[in-house]
């Protein structure tokens, strides 16, 4: 095992990203049927956004160690773990700890990355790639030729989920502010502006008979106009609440006020459904089960990226140490794709490459 120091970005409470702070320590050791992975890539996504805000559905509680996902390399296996694993580049969806130099995981939740993917492109593709595939693939499964909406079609999800799309022989119809459309057509995505459209009028032309599905992100008010622009059979997959992000109140409210509208709206014989997208869902029921999605899709995943169905959008490779200054920029709205955190000084965009010290990170 290699004896490098452990650097951990820890989120104490409900700061400003300037709050956060680091942490340093001895690099952990592999248990039992686990592994180290040295940190490659981890991402900035919109869960720690909500999470630095308190407004995370089911996050821990203060303080703890953020990070959605990661890409890194085994540098040690435990006891009853294939040595031959060490070596190896491999991805893993966490919820939290993934903001870290070296990370200890279960070997079993760990997915193989494939030869000439690299760590920041894979690091785009994973909790983006899976929540992506699943919705599309295992919750909506609209046949070829079928018509789809997806709402924030510029962001982290939205992107690889429309590319998914398309690779699928779907019309795409997705809402982004007007400096998005290009890129959007690009993809072959028929645009609208949430801005400056009215989005249901301008869906309902664009398909008169309704959306075989729509995948809405945003909760609140828009999940009503979006179980409205349903053709006869077709399902809304709602997977968050980003427009109530900044709001104050029960963190737990606008995904109960979801869940409630789900159950209602199934209950009636009205020929569509609709479900609530957790990708965490199935782990309560059967964690072998959930492993074995989690290893199938994002595979699957990996193997659209290397056929050039699906791109890895990059908004921003920033050194762990400017975090504070990656969530800042994630939460801007002036990028597209993901800002994506590397070890040490290896920023290569908007990053400084600095060493931080200790915390917090004003003092960096």
């Amino acid at each position: 095992m290699e004896s490098q120091e452990l650097l951990e970005v820890v989120l104490p409470g409900k700061v400003e990203p300037e709050g956060l702070q680091f942490r340093r320590g001895a690099v952990p050791t592999a248990g039992a049927g686990q592994v180290v992975i040295r940190m490659e890539a981890t991402g900035v996504s919109f869960a720690e956004q909500q999470m630095r805000r308190g407004r995370y559905y089911d996050q821990p509680p203060f303080p703890f160690v953020p990070g959605y996902d990661l890409v890194g390399t085994v540098a040690e296996a435990g006891p009853g773990v294939a040595p031959a694993l060490v070596g190896k580049r491999v991805a893993a969806l966490v919820k939290v700890g993934g903001w870290a130099s070296h990370v200890v995981l279960d070997a079993a939740d760990v997915v193989e990355v494939p030869a000439g993917v690299g760590a920041a492109e894979a690091e785009t593709l994973v909790v983006n790639g899976v929540t992506a595939w699943q919705m599309l693939h295992r919750k909506a499964r609209v046949r070829a030729g079928g018509t789809i909406l997806v709402h924030g079609a510029n962001g982290g999800v939205g992107t690889v989920l429309v590319q998914l799309a398309r690779a699928a022989d779907l019309t795409v119809i997705g809402t982004a502010s007007a400096r998005h459309h290009d890129s959007l057509r690009e993809l072959g995505v028929i645009p609208v502006d949430y801005r400056s459209q009215d989005v249901p009028a301008r869906v309902r032309e664009l398909a008169p008979g309704g959306v075989d599905a729509v995948f809405d992100h945003l909760g609140g008010r828009s999940v009503l106009d979006s179980w409205r622009l349903l053709a006869p059979g077709g399902t809304l997959v709602s997977y968050g609440s980003a427009s109530t992000r900044d709001d104050t109140g029960s963190k737990q409210w606008p995904v109960l006020k979801i869940l409630g509208r789900v159950w209602w709206w199934n209950a009636l014989p009205n020929g569509r459904q609709a479900c609530f997208f957790n990708v965490w869902a199935s782990r309560a029921l059967s964690r072998d089960r959930f492993r074995s999605r989690l290893h199938a899709d994002l595979t699957s995943v990996f193997g659209a990226f290397r056929r050039g169905e699906v791109t890895a959008r990059i908004a921003a490779r920033m050194p762990l140490t400017d975090a504070a200054e990656a969530m800042r920029l994630a939460e801007s709205g002036t990028v597209a794709g993901k800002v994506v955190l590397v070890p040490g000084d290896q920023g290569l965009l908007f990053g400084s490459g600095r060493q931080g010290e200790t915390a917090p990170f004003g003092s960096a």
